[in-house]
This record gives C-alpha cells, sequence and structure tokens, in this order.
C-alpha cells in the first residue's frame, strides 16, 4: 500500500525508496517483528483464557505432559503480522502477491477451524481429513489457475527443471493437478512436522528466506539471465512476502522457543506450508521446493511409510511417526532434535540456492 508513496518522488527524494523491494522487504521484515513483539504477549493470555485446558495432548507417544495447558492458535500472531505488514509494503496490483496471500489465507482458514474443533471437543481428533483434503485441493486448483495466466506465455502450464535453463515440460493441463499437489502436499507437511517445541517455525522461515531470495531473482531479467534460471517478471515482489514471514515467524518463535507459552496449531502450520507451495508454483521452482523442504518431505514420507508398513505386515518401521517423534523414543532430548534439524534445514537450503549456479 505504502508503494504508492513513490509517485510523491518523480524527480527523486525519500519516498523514492518506496520503489525498491529490497528496502520494502526491510520494512515489512521489522514491521512484522515488532508486530509480533507488540501483540504476542496479549494474544497468548487472551487464548489462554479462551481455550482454558490449552491444546488437547495425545495419550500415545513421547511424554508432553507437562505442556499440558499451553494454548494453540499461536499462528494468528504469525498470520497477523503477516498480512498487516505485506498489505502495507507490498505492491497491491501484483497478482503473484494476492495469491500467496489468498492461498495461505484459505489454508489458515481450515487450520483454524480443526483447532478450534480440537479444543472445544478438548479432543485430539478435529476436522475430517477428506474434508480438509478436499477444501485443499480446491484451494490448490484456484491458485495453479491464476499462476497460469498470471505466467508469461512460454512458461504457463510448463514445468521448468533445476541446473536446465532450456528445458520445459509442458503439462498442460496436467499443471493444475500438479499444483495442487505441491501446494496440498506442502501444506500437510509442514503441518506433520509441528510436533515440537520452535520445530515447525524454524525450518519454514529458513525455507520461506531461501524462496525470497530465488523469488528477488527470478523476478529481475538480468539475474535469471545470468543465474541461469527462466524469468519471471512480477515475482520479485513476492520477497516482500516473505520478509513479512520471516518477521511475523521470529516475533512467533521469541514465545514459541522451549518451553513453549504457545503452540502455533494446524491454523499456522498449514498456512505456512501452502504459502511456500504457493510461491514455488509461482516462481517455477516446484522441483527446489523438494529439496529446500527435504525435512519437510522426509517428516511426511515417515508418516506415509509407517502407515503403508504397518497395513501390511501388522509391523513399524520406526518407533512412532512423524520421524522426529522416533528419535524421541530413541532418547533424545527435544532441544537436540530441534537444533538438529535447523542444521538440516540449512544444510537443504544452500544445496537448493546451488541450483541458481553451477556454471
Amino acid at each position: 500500500m505504502l508503494y504508492w508513496l513513490a509517485n510523491l518522488s518523480e524527480d527523486g527524494g525519500v519516498f523514492n525508496l518506496f520503489r525498491y523491494i529490497t528496502f520494502r522487504s526491510g520494512a515489512a521484515f521489522f514491521t512484522a517483528l515488532i508486530f509480533g513483539f507488540i501483540f504476542g504477549r496479549p494474544l497468548i493470555d487472551w487464548l489462554r483464557v479462551k481455550q482454558k485446558k490449552g491444546q488437547p495432548l495425545r495419550e500415545i507417544g513421547p511424554d508432553h505432559f507437562a505442556k499440558a495447558g499451553t494454548p494453540t492458535m499461536g499462528g494468528i500472531l504469525i498470520l497477523s503480522a503477516l498480512f498487516f505488514s505485506t498489505l502495507l509494503w507490498a505492491r497491491l496490483d501484483n497478482g503473484y502477491i494476492w495469491v500467496v496471500l489468498l492461498v495461505t489465507a484459505a489454508f489458515a482458514a481450515i487450520g483454524f477451524a480443526d483447532d478450534y474443533a480440537k479444543v472445544t471437543k478438548q479432543h485430539h481428533a478435529g476436522v475430517s481429513g477428506r474434508v480438509r483434503m478436499a477444501i485443499g485441493l480446491a484451494v490448490g486448483a484456484l491458485a495453479g489457475l491464476a499462476v497460469a495466466w498470471l505466467n508469461p506465455a512460454p512458461l504457463s502450464g510448463q514445468l521448468a527443471l533445476p541446473f536446465l535453463k532450456d528445458v520445459l515440460i509442458n503439462l498442460g493441463v496436467l499443471f493444475i493437478p500438479f499444483a495442487m499437489l505441491v501446494i496440498v502436499g506442502a501444506a500437510n507437511a509442514v503441518n506433520l512436522t509441528d510436533g515440537l517445541d520452535g520445530l515447525a517455525i524454524g525450518p519454514v522461515m529458513i525455507a520461506a528466506v531461501t524462496f525470497g531470495i530465488i523469488a528477488y531473482l527470478v523476478g529481475n531479467a538480468n539475474f535469471a539471465n545470468y543465474l541461469g534460471v527462466h524469468f519471471v517478471p512480477g515475482t520479485g515482489e513476492i520477497a516482500v512476502f516473505v520478509a513479512a514471514l520471516m518477521g511475523g515467524g521470529l516475533g512467533f518463535l521469541w514465545y514459541n522457543a522451549p518451553p513453549a507459552a504457545v503452540f502455533m496449531g494446524d491454523t499456522g502450520s498449514l498456512a505456512l506450508g501452502g504459502a511456500l507451495g504457493a510461491i514455488a508454483v509461482c516462481i517455477k521452482h516446484e522441483i527446489v521446493l523438494a529439496i529446500v523442504g527435504g525435512l519437510f518431505v522426509v517428516e511426511a514420507l515417515s508418516v506415509i511409510i509407517q502407515v503403508a508398513y504397518f497395513k501390511r505386515t501388522g509391523r513399524r518401521v520406526f518407533l512412532m511417526a512423524p520421524i522426529h517423534h522416533h528419535f524421541e523414543k530413541k532418547g533424545w532430548a527435544e532441544p537436540q532434535i530441534v537444533i538438529r534439524f535447523w542444521i538440516i534445514a540449512v544444510i537443504l537450503a544452500l544445496i537448493g540456492l546451488s541450483t541458481l549456479k553451477l556454471r
């Protein structure tokens, strides 16, 4: 919104700074961060009063009953900071910004409904998985259609491959179900990762900043040409959204660091995962998301493998799934798991960035 102040500086001046994505990204980061610090504690206190018993805990698995009474839906803090800051600093005439914002909002609504059902019923079973999946797929389909329309003609409906700028796979109408798979898969993978204090938000921010950098680069013709990636005009603005996500995420982590004063809940994890998937689809780096978000992929695969193997043999591959609970069962302390998973996320992010320039 504040971008329009740049019109007051036709011949230079302080408002000319608002033209630059880098300036607005920095401003978005600090706006969201300050928002989180100001409203974090009041929101947590309000959630504690409203929820009383907090998030219901499973009786099976690692002993987390010391966390009983901790409120959930902390994703509201991240998302409030994210939306406020993005709407303030991003160009609102940019279609990609609205695709990412609306996907994030839609998955936040799904997650909120699930969290609300769990808290009110005091049971870990919330909204039906089929309902969540159906709505998520519908959102992914609409996002895929929007991105196909926004992408320049040479890239619309195409799948770009890492390392190979001259190779595009024409998915045609299959691009829509592909986009659905990426967005819904990312949302649910992040959701499965959210099981320990700080475990999900750290890798989400690491993956987001990686994709913020990529978005800025692929949205600039000179950088895209130099780095050997496809130029997707307009996607550089997504860096403002990512910066706001980083600020909101750090504000949340201040309260979510062990021992957590609030849980992210499905409100946050589904929304942030959906946001990552939508960004990847917008900037034509869907396959790179599988690398940068490799930690989320492993978490999701551990559940799929566990369920499939148990149904077939009656035995388990892991002591418990998702895989972070497997390591808890093996005796790893919660902070030990979180920090080590963060380290893995950083390594994967660097590998993902290396796909931009290997010549």
